[in-house]
């Protein structure tokens, strides 16, 4: 009778653990396209930053945010939260700002794709 009630109890836990709950839509959720876009001019800024030696000063994300989509960090934390919550849509999403990133690297190397390769560090 123990191992029965032990074996009820393993699969209800196993079987309660493993629900597929998306996260609560916030209620000022941020537009799908909207996001991508935010999430597309994040990897731009993160970029330069990167890219330069200190010399330039660029905004930090969350004043970005507030000035450029009139959105707050929270709400943008949250939004994120939701949209992670389905990784198939999330990862469509990246996706989509790979794609721009990708069309903005051939468009600025003069409709030449450009080559990472990332073992070296180096754009070819």
């Amino acid at each position: 009778m123990k191992k029965l009630i032990l074996l009820f109890i393993a699969i209800a836990f196993v079987t309660s653990s493993c629900k597929n709950d998306a996260a609560e839509k916030p209620k000022n959720l941020i537009e799908r396209d909207k996001m991508v876009a935010i999430i597309y001019d994040l990897a731009i800024l993160d970029a330069s930053r990167t890219q330069t030696s200190g010399t330039q000063t660029y905004p930090k994300a969350t004043e970005f945010l507030k000035k450029k989509y009139k959105v707050d960090s929270l709400t943008f934390a949250k939004s994120t939260q939701y949209y992670a919550s389905d990784l198939k849509e999330y990862k469509k999403m990246y996706d989509e700002v790979k794609e721009r990133l990708t069309a903005q690297n051939t468009k600025l190397n003069g409709g030449k794709p450009v080559k990472e390769n990332l073992e070296e560090g180096i754009v070819k």
